[in-house]
């Protein structure tokens, strides 16, 4: 038993040597796939993006010009409407009374008025013959005087009474679209008061936006140019991030810079014929740079950032190495290279995330 008890330590030792004694091969680098482009060179078209309110070109306040009850509304909320249109109709009873009454009124002061007018030529005939007192043709001189103008004061008390009952249908003084009515049928108005409703034009329409006061010049330059309807120097990015599918033109500069904001208001002004523009929307205008030409373009997908720097991939034989870059504008899914690399340069575009300096690739 003690002898077999040498023997299994013994044939331990030999196994373990053997297995310690075998050489293990060295791995060869592992290549990494990827996706390359070359370097090329193309127009580059770059805006400057600016926040902007869509505004009317003309907003008017619809408000009641005579008093009284509402009895008709025709129009539904948010129709385009023509100038002329009738919108509201406000009762006529009482306001029709006043016309009648005025009218009353001027048929009684015209009666006095003819009377005073006989006295009068019967009294200046008997003044030619002396037959009556100078104190009598005088009074009855002035009582005709006062005849006509009361004549004139009823007159003009039946035009205002029938300007009232003119003013008791209410119409557009403008074509464009109407907002939701601030007033129902059976409601008591008042004149000159009571805000019936707001109707502003919507075709075309107006982009509002602030410009910094150093360029100022830039779009003074740009208004002074002749309008192109189908130059694309401003464009508008919707709400939701699509383009807008009609070029602006740019319409004016404000009279003066906001002292508090540096900036001066800037107006564009787009058709809308689809109505996709609506007052108080928020949009981006887009304004065509004086740079825009030909550059170094690049995949936004090729480059890397890191610490604040950028760099990409550039292919050399079977590996790659780092190479920082200056960038320019973004021109959708591309970019403008600046400086760091040439025309024809292979870089790489897909697999970055596995790759660092000196990588060997495979593509």
């Amino acid at each position: 038993m003690m002898r077999n008890n040498r023997l299994i330590p013994f044939a331990l030792l030999v196994l373990l040597s053997a297995c310690g004694g075998k050489e293990e091969k060295p791995k060869l680098p592992t290549e990494i796939p990827v996706a390359t482009t070359k370097v090329e060179r193309g127009v580059a078209v770059a805006y400057d993006e600016y926040p902007a309110t869509a505004q009317a070109l003309k907003v008017v306040e619809v408000r009641a010009m005579a008093s009284g009850y509402v009895t008709a509304m025709s129009f539904q909320d948010g129709q385009h409407v023509r100038k002329g249109q009738r919108l509201y109709q406000i009762d006529q009873q009482q306001i029709q009374a006043s016309v009648d009454q005025a009218t009353a009124n001027l048929r009684v002061a015209e009666a006095n008025e003819r009377l005073a007018q006989k006295d009068a030529e019967r009294y200046l005939e008997l003044d030619k013959n002396e037959a009556i007192a100078k104190q009598v043709l005088d009074n009855s001189l002035a009582r005709l005087e006062t005849a006509k103008l009361q004549v004139q004061a009823a007159r003009a008390n039946v035009q205002q009474s029938r300007s009232g009952l003119k003013y008791t249908t209410v119409t557009a003084p403008i074509s464009g679209t109407i907002g939701i009515s601030q007033v129902q049928l059976g409601a008591l108005v008042t004149s000159n008061q009571t805000l019936l409703n707001t109707l502003s034009t919507d075709d075309p329409m107006a982009v509002d936006f602030g410009v910094d006061q150093k360029e100022i010049m830039r779009f003074t330059k740009l208004l002074q140019q002749k309008n192109n309807p189908r130059d694309s120097t401003f464009q508008l990015t919707m709400p939701d991030g699509s383009k807008y599918p009609f070029a602006g033109r740019l319409e004016l500069l404000d009279r003066a810079v906001d002292a508090q904001t540096g900036t001066i208001k800037t107006r564009l002004v787009f058709p809308n014929p689809n109505g996709m523009l609506k007052a108080g929307m928020t949009v981006n205008v887009r304004v065509k740079t004086d740079g825009s030409g030909s550059s170094l373009l690049i995949p936004k997908k090729a480059l890397v950032e890191q610490m604040g720097e950028y760099f990409v991939y550039v292919v050399q034989g079977d590996s790659v190495i780092q190479q920082n870059v200056q960038t320019g504008t973004d021109i959708r899914d591309q970019i403008v290279i600046r400086e760091g690399l040439e025309e024809g340069t292979e870089i790489v575009t897909e697999g970055i995330q596995k790759l660092k300096n000196g990588s060997k690739v495979k593509r």
